[in-house]
């Protein structure tokens, strides 16, 4: 055993460092968080960034500045869990000890599911907001397009924020609208479900705003395969197979577990994705009662988002500081997540609902789903400083 502390967090992205903060400012002493990245983004910023409203810079910082004081950092990749040995394992060989563990990972990218799309994206004409080095590509793209085909697509299955995959579609037809452009560019936007979101509301304000923009909207849709030599891509419909040409491709991949975690015991099965087994309310594991998982690898219901994370953050540190103390953990988890919806360079609305898709606002006098100025600010300006500045630190 190389190293032994009293809690390991698996990931030191926003469910790690916020975690972690929160534990510590209730004295909680030996924890480590095991991550090998350098670098901490601020994701939600990648869609502004796509349509020129934001620079990378603000999205990024080192990951030792948001390290919380106090907690080893173990700078390593994670390539199993030992449950039975409580031990995981490090890339280098090196094997971490521990009485509870945290897994938040995060999802990984899956750019090889989509033959061709890995390519594409790397292509002169495709790009997409999900990864880092590819953010500012879009808004190369987008203000580089005068005429032709755009193409936005948003993938099946669990996604992180998958209304993201929307948001830079809305934002690139204001700017197109803005440059006299927008009449002479075809915009298809692809998404896997029979509406564009799921909740009445949302659907009525984001079918509004397609129809102003003059989108055509694939609903229950796939990308099959794409073709970047010849800018095509495969649509797979419900009326069947259609190739669709593009001039401009934004497309956001497949995403699941990551490898090495579907390969542990902590999955209920192999069929499951990959996702950590939890109690969906409590996020404790039902067959390891030293495990513990929130965030986009938590086999909960919710939709995954930074909003439901910041309310799982909350009760897990709850819960697991009660287990330390030798109490029943007790505080659950509701299922809430929000999704802020970009409407242009200017404007947008939250939409906020629980793990059945029931609105669940976060002041019910105010109906969130309808398109504001003032809730682009809070996006764009206000949530990004929240984050470096509380959430990060456990205080929100």
């Amino acid at each position: 055993m190389d190293k032994h502390h009293q809690i390991v967090v698996v990931g030191g992205g926003n469910a790690g460092i916020s975690l972690a903060a929160r534990l510590r400012r209730w004295k909680v002493e030996d924890i480590a968080i095991v991550e090998p990245r350098d670098q901490h983004y601020f994701q939600p910023l990648f869609s502004h960034i796509g349509a020129g409203a934001a620079r990378m810079a603000e999205a990024v910082r080192p990951q030792a500045k948001v390290m919380p004081q106090g907690v080893h950092w173990i700078r390593g990749a994670v390539t199993d869990v030992r449950q039975e040995e409580s031990v995981v394992v490090l890339d280098g060989g090196d094997r971490v000890g521990y009485e509870h563990l945290v897994v938040c990972p995060g999802l990984q990218l899956d750019w090889d599911a989509i033959p061709g799309l890995a390519e594409a994206v790397a292509s002169p004409h495709g790009s997409s907001n999900y990864d880092a080095e590819l953010a500012p590509k879009t808004w190369d793209l987008v203000r580089g397009l005068r005429a032709g085909t755009a193409v936005f697509t948003q993938p099946p299955g669990p996604a992180k924020c998958a209304g993201a995959a929307q948001k830079i579609a809305y934002m690139a037809c204001d700017y197109w609208r803005e440059q006299g452009v927008l009449q002479d560019i075809k915009v298809h936007m692809v998404v896997p479900t029979p509406t564009v979101f799921g909740m009445p509301d949302v659907d009525k304000e984001l079918e509004r705003k397609i129809n102003e923009y003059g989108i055509t909207l694939w609903t229950s849709t796939t990308v099959a395969s794409v073709n970047p030599e010849a800018q095509t891509l495969v649509l797979h419909a419900s009326s069947g197979d259609q190739e669709v040409r593009y001039d401009l491709l934004h497309a956001v991949p497949p995403q699941s577990a990551p490898d090495w975690l579907k390969a542990t015991s902590l999955p209920p099965s192999e069929s499951s994705g990959g996702f950590v087994e939890v109690d969906p309310e409590i996020l404790r594991h039902p067959r390891f009662p030293n495990v513990w998982s929130l965030g986009d690898a938590a086999g909960t219901r919710n939709s995954k988002s930074g909003g439901a994370l910041r309310k799982q953050t909350k009760v897990l540190a709850k819960n697991l500081t009660a287990v330390l103390a030798g109490r029943a953990p007790d505080t659950r988890y509701n299922g809430y997540s929000v999704c802020p919806f970009t409407l242009s360079r200017h404007t947008a609305f939250f939409a906020e609902f629980d793990d059945q898709y029931r609105p669940k606002p976060s002041y019910p006098v105010l109906k969130m789903a309808k398109e504001r100025r003032w809730q682009w600010v809070m996006d764009r300006w206000i949530f990004p400083q929240i984050y470096w500045h509380l959430i990060l630190k456990g205080r929100a």
